[in-house]
């Protein structure tokens, strides 16, 4: 939006042009994200302290979980809403690969509150059930995929791409919905399973979505693409001001959702980051490498799989407890102790993702 103002400034001055370095507009995506976080996460503690919309604990869980019954939730309203905000302040929205992730983080969102709402103030322990949440997910997941497939202008856009071999890609054809498909839902469950700690899933996911805004930024340069011998994507640059944004409203909620959390993000914020994550992965076609990235994701998420699996094939668990992150507390792991570990392997596998960049 302040591109557009910035564009017809440049007719009065010149130094208006410097709006449309996508670097600068990243700094300040950040910036903008992180401050509205910061300046309206007190106001939105107390009005959902207010509400009395608190998060329910499960008695089968860590006793040092029960303490935690009563703080407010649905706290992902926030960082929704700074993201939102800084994207259409400084995105330039003529850009269908913005309005596609905006689109999907809004729908996921979306099913994410009518989830929680039924939760926690209607007090239904179902909360929206299962079919239809997936429903909704599927629908959007879908739609992004079928959308991003017909309007493809190069082979690029649709090619599975191979890291570590050079100009390895696979022309998949229709596979590609299927393939987005999973990986939207997907990522965005993933997201939804890890969220279970003080801080665990934001700052994953603040730093995968960094990693991501920095693929975003050489697919959608044609100079660093042909350099790293990499699919170059026209458009695909814009992401990062959106990647920044997530950023900036993931650090500022952390300061409220830090150990111990004074507020819980919910399925609204866990489902939408998750979403979010899954479908710039494919718009800068590099699954694979966020599959590595997200490694945190895809371990707790498979770690209810295989206990569920389990469970219904042999009557026993794999684990004390699924997802992973309640595994160690059970083993006797303080919760600060799981969540910077996770936030540790984290790190290692971003900078592994990243280096496959070079590793060709």
């Amino acid at each position: 939006m302040l591109l557009w103002l910035a564009e017809y400034l440049q007719q009065y001055s010149s130094l208006f042009a410097v709006f449309q370095y996508l670097t600068l507009r990243g700094i300040l995506g950040v910036l903008t994200a992180l401050a509205i976080s910061l300046i309206l996460g007190p106001w939105m503690i107390r009005k959902l302290n207010y509400l009395q919309i608190g998060q329910s604990v499960r008695d089968d869980g860590p006793e040092s979980h029960l303490s935690k019954s009563g703080t407010p939730t649905m706290g992902g309203t926030l960082i929704l809403a700074a993201i939102f905000v800084s994207a259409l302040l400084w995105s330039d929205l003529s850009n269908r690969y913005v309005w596609v992730v905006l689109v999907v983080t809004a729908i996921f969102g979306a099913v994410g509150w009518v989830d929680d709402y039924r939760k926690v103030v209607e007090a239904n322990s179902r909360g929206l059930p299962a079919r239809w949440k997936y429903f909704w997910q599927s629908v959007a997941g879908l739609g992004a995929a079928v959308f991003l497939y017909t309007s493809a202008i190069s082979p690029a856009e649709t090619q599975l791409i191979v890291p570590f071999f050079k100009n390895v890609a696979l022309d998949m054809g229709l596979f590609y919905i299927v393939l987005t498909y999973f990986v939207i839902v997907g990522s965005s469950n993933a997201v939804n399973l890890t969220d279970g700690l003080d801080g665990l899933a934001i700052m994953p996911t603040v730093m995968v979505g960094g990693a991501l805004g920095l693929l975003a930024y050489v697919v959608g340069n044609s100079q660093f693409a042909s350099y790293l011998h990499i699919p170059y994507i026209a458009g695909a640059g814009e992401l990062i001001v959106f990647c920044a944004a997530l950023a900036g409203a993931g650090l500022g909620f952390l300061w409220f959702n830090t150990y111990p959390a004074q507020v819980f993000m919910g399925d609204v914020g866990a489902l939408a980051l998750g979403a979010a994550l899954g479908v710039m992965a494919v718009i800068v076609r590099h699954e694979i490498v966020f599959f590595i990235m997200g490694g945190v994701f895809v371990m707790e998420t498979v770690s209810v799989i295989l206990q569920v699996g389990s469970f219904k094939l042999t009557g026993r668990r794999i684990f004390r407890m699924a997802p992973l992150h309640h595994h160690f507390e059970l083993k006797g792991w303080p919760e600060p102790r799981v969540i910077v570990r996770f936030w540790i392997i984290t790190v290692m596998l971003v900078l592994f993702g990243l280096a496959t960049l070079k590793l060709r």
